[in-house]
């Protein structure tokens, strides 16, 4: 209240600087904070982005409360990138893959759309300009990052996609959702495939730090063929380094870590950031810590 009895609240709200979060449990070290205060202080803008830890069973009343809890938007993580479906609107991208990782509001509805379609294109684009003349492409595991590489693939126009994963069941059963240009492959038959695929994507967590290692043959691969990895640590896996020996090539995870980004941020504070090497050394710096 002012000295005239009036209430100051609204107005407060209204000049308070807008700030957006990321929702996950429990809430593990996440690089969505560095990412974005550097895109803040790189394009002056007034903004804050912060860590939520919300279990499974307040996911509800967090969201819904999103606006009045003082947040414009929100990044989601495990495990409630399939629960927020119901609690928003989901767009295409987000209803296909069946997840959603960034929220929003427009016209005072709470929307959701799924950025790592667009991450996982954006980093072929950045580091493989022309990847998209592959008409036939390989992709290695049925998880939920799978879904979003398939659509990507399908929206620019990949003909025919090639779904292998360790359970051939988990491979048949997303081939069906997508339709008949993905096809499903046993784990035993991607050498078959390789010779024809001038797309190779791992969205396994096979060659990760501390999993078991990836055992693809990348020299069967296409001479121009393109060479992707979903996974960042290491930043470059056993098969992207054999890929870049080889002189394929190559997009890394960390590449879609920063593209898929760009969007929420765009969403939620007004002004699209740039993927750059500053950025990505910061990350870098941060992913090589002891």
């Amino acid at each position: 209240m002012d000295r005239h009895g009036n209430d100051l609240r609204g107005r407060t709200t209204v000049t308070k600087a807008p700030a957006a979060c990321l929702i996950g449990w429990p809430a593990a070290h996440s690089r969505s904070p560095l990412i974005h205060h550097f895109w803040l202080r790189t394009l002056g803008i007034e903004g804050g982005y912060v860590i939520e830890a919300v279990p499974p069973e307040d996911l509800r009343d967090f969201v819904l409360r999103l606006s009045l809890r003082g947040f414009v938007g929100a990044n989601v993580t495990i495990p409630h990138k399939e629960a927020v479906l119901a609690l928003s609107s989901p767009d295409a991208r987000a209803k296909a893959v069946g997840a959603a990782n960034t929220l929003w509001f427009e016209d005072g509805e709470l929307r959701s759309t799924n950025t790592d379609v667009e991450g996982f294109i954006g980093n072929l684009d950045a580091s493989a300009p022309g990847w998209d003349k592959a008409e036939e492409a390989l992709v290695l595991g049925a998880g939920g990052s799978s879904r979003a590489v398939v659509f990507g693939l399908r929206e620019r126009g990949v003909k025919r996609i090639h779904l292998a994963n360790r359970t051939m069941a988990r491979a048949e059963t997303l081939a069906r959702e997508f339709g008949p240009d993905v096809h499903p492959v046993g784990w035993d038959a991607i050498g078959d495939v390789l010779p024809r695929a001038a797309l190779l994507a791992n969205t396994t967590s096979l060659g990760m730090h501390r999993q078991p290692s990836l055992d693809v043959d990348v020299s069967r691969l296409p001479q121009d063929a393109v060479v992707a990895d979903l996974v960042y640590v290491p930043l470059v896996t056993p098969m992207l380094a054999a890929a870049q020996a080889r002189g394929l090539k190559t997009a890394d995870g960390l590449g879609m870590l920063l593209h898929q980004a760009v969007r929420g941020f765009e969403l939620w504070f007004g002004r699209r950031p740039q993927v750059t090497a500053e950025l990505r050394a910061l990350v870098e710096a941060d992913l090589t810590k002891t």
